[in-house]
């Protein structure tokens, strides 16, 4: 990322750079982010990284701690609770309302395709990728580009969330095959009843990740 830009406009784009890193798996819960890594990983300066870390930490996804730096936030039990309420009301109406053949089916047929090789390889950090892909292809469904922006805000906590717990084979291996059963009713013909099948996923899934979080 060739720092030819202002601050000012340089700082969105780059948030939204680690904002991708945390979606992707790849920043964990309460690690310590280094200025001097990150400015050498993006090729920007150190004052255009704080401008960022500014952005995200008012997102709430990052925490500055006096002499000690900055961190990727830990999700506390309300906000996970707000996380799957936010998520019923979004995704579950995206579904319900779907075309079958929307562009964006595709996508969640690939997300869920590369989650069951995934599997095969014992590799849940790529599994929870795709099942991020897969929850936001169907916020696409909607065809609203503010929807899509706000759910990337959301899919980054939902990720952090997802970090609290130890054992990530306990959370992504149930819903590879829940994903592609979702799928299957939509391209069926049954919005509704992928719908259906969606909210009752998304309870088990917060159950899970409370359960997660309570033993911290």
């Amino acid at each position: 990322m060739a720092e030819t830009e202002t601050t000012a406009a340089l700082a969105p784009r780059l948030a939204e750079a680690i904002r991708d890193r945390l979606i992707s798996g790849e920043l964990k819960p309460g690690q310590r982010l280094s200025e001097a890594a990150l400015s050498a990983d993006f090729a920007v300066s150190r004052n255009s990284l704080r401008e960022a870390f500014r952005l995200l930490t008012k997102d709430g996804l990052l925490q500055h701690e006096p002499n000690r730096g900055v961190f990727v936030a830990t999700p506390s039990m309300a906000s996970i609770i707000d996380i799957y309420r936010v998520r019923r009301l979004v995704e579950c109406q995206a579904l319900s309302n779907a075309y079958p053949n929307h562009p964006a089916v595709a996508r969640m047929r690939a997300a869920v395709d590369t989650a069951r090789a995934a599997s095969k390889l014992n590799d849940w950090t790529a599994v929870g990728s795709e099942n991020m892909k897969f929850h936001a292809a169907i916020v696409d469904l909607a065809d609203s580009e503010r929807l899509t922006s706000f759910y990337a805000q959301i899919a980054a906590e939902l990720r952090l969330s997802f970090g609290l717990l130890k054992e990530p084979e306990l959370l992504h291996a149930p819903y590879v095959e829940m994903n592609a059963a979702i799928l299957e009713k939509l391209v069926a013909g049954d919005p509704k009843g992928a719908a259906a099948a969606l909210e009752a996923y998304l309870l088990q899934s917060e159950r899970t990740v409370l359960a997660a979080f309570s033993r911290i």
